[in-house]
């Protein structure tokens, strides 16, 4: 599937690997790229809701805000722009890592 970033400073450590904003220690950051990857390798939003391990679910009271698992308390939060009636294939647009538990 598709992705593309909303926040600059996403962008650039994705295409840099480095970002002031983002202080991360490094399994996170590597696990962003891992998630990234996923995005791009599904062929429809069902390979990511059948992998237990991303924790990939809608957040509450929200419309197409999703979430998924970097690593504990750490989550990379988007928005799907749905490309059919299905619901089934979109566009990720990356908006944040959030420390979940802060």
């Amino acid at each position: 599937m598709d992705f593309r970033f909303s926040n600059k400073d996403l962008e650039k450590l994705y295409v840099d690997g480095k970002s002031k904003k983002y202080r991360l220690p490094n399994d996170i950051i590597d696990k962003f790229f891992a998630r990234i990857q996923q995005i791009e390798a599904a062929k429809d939003i069902y390979d990511l809701w059948n992998d237990g391990g991303l924790n990939f679910e809608k957040l509450k009271g929200t419309e197409s805000r999703y979430s998924m698992r970097l690593k504990l308390k750490y989550r990379l939060e988007m928005l799907i722009e749905w490309k059919n009636n299905e619901k089934s294939i979109g566009e990720f647009i990356i908006e944040e890592i959030s420390n979940h538990y802060s």
